[in-house]
């Protein structure tokens, strides 16, 4: 079990921190949103139906509702948006951005009514990720020759990271299905519909031409589908119910890692001094929220219980 679980980490690590390098491929030659909904519609369909074939019971309508909210939350508002920026920012730079999501998770689920207050380290690893946030962004420019961000792309980054984590916290309590992943299935079909309808909006149908896509973007866009949307998710659904949550957390901070070594490596992004110490300062931030985190559920389960205690109050 031991052996399979670092199998399935390392997947995750590799597997999601190269889809935005495989994203940056995919729309040079498909239009953004477009090419987000052929990956999730495929990936949708195959694991929604594959899913009712083994055996998983029709999801209720309620059901439905959750999945078509955290849907269209996480891959229209979130993912969708990062397929979006990347014609922009440069991917490495586009995980480091959206690595920030458990910072947004924090305040929203601290601000909201019934939420859960944040310790001091908690606090403390969300300023130190936005100090991270405000050195990446550089708006003076200063002791670096890398072109200045685009401020358009920056925002809509950050907005898909807190679109991401509004969709997470609400997936916590949703009426979904017991089988995960056909839940996930459920979702991306409504994500596609989502993506789908903002490229007509935004007239990418236009601009679409199987005769121009490059063999590169094929290479991409099917990356995304396999490895993106089925290896990496059905590792990641695996570990959450077989590995410790402080490890299998971990992937936050590493993904970017792998995102920016790619990035320079393979396509040469800028990586200069400033870009190495705001994403080691982010790292840093998503390090000590995720830590607070572990040592509150350490402390919680440490409680002893009392005769006739009630938990549920």
């Amino acid at each position: 079990m031991k052996a399979r679980a670092w199998v399935a980490l390392i997947a995750v690590y590799i597997v999601w921190g190269s889809t935005y390098l495989a994203i940056r491929f995919a729309i040079e030659t498909i239009p953004p949103f477009i090419s987000a909904g052929i990956r999730y519609l495929v990936s949708g369909a195959i694991l929604y139906f594959w899913r009712r074939l083994s055996g998983d019971p029709a999801p209720k309508k309620v059901e439905w509702r959750s999945a078509s909210i955290i849907g269209l939350l996480l891959l229209l508002g979130g993912n969708g948006m990062v397929v979006w920026a990347e014609q922009r920012i440069p991917s490495g730079i586009a995980s480091l951005l959206i690595a920030t999501a458990p910072l947004w998770m924090v305040l929203i689920d601290s601000l909201r009514p019934n939420g859960v207050r944040a310790n001091w380290l908690t606090w403390l690893g969300v300023l130190v990720g936005f100090v991270g946030i405000a050195l990446l962004s550089n708006p003076w420019q200063v002791h670096t020759t890398s072109p200045a961000l685009d401020p358009l792309g920056m925002g809509v980054l950050i907005f898909a990271a807190l679109s991401w984590s509004i969709g997470s916290l609400y997936s916590r309590k949703a009426a979904l299905p017991s089988s995960p992943l056909l839940g996930t299935g459920m979702e991306m079909l409504v994500g596609s519909i989502g993506l789908f309808a903002i490229g007509t909006v935004v007239g990418e149908w236009s601009q679409f031409h199987l005769t121009t896509i490059s063999l590169r973007s094929w290479g991409g866009l099917g990356y995304l589908i396999v490895f993106g949307s089925w290896i990496g998710f059905v590792a990641y659904t695996w570990l959450l119910r077989n590995a410790p949550t402080p490890l299998v957390s971990t992937y936050a901070y590493v993904n970017p890692v792998v995102a920016i070594l790619l990035g320079s490596v393979v396509v040469h992004e800028p990586l200069e001094g400033i870009e190495i110490l705001s994403a080691l300062i982010i790292i840093g931030g998503v390090v000590l929220i995720t830590t607070a985190k572990s040592l509150t559920e350490r402390k919680a389960s440490a409680i002893p219980i009392t005769p006739g205690e009630d938990l549920t109050d």
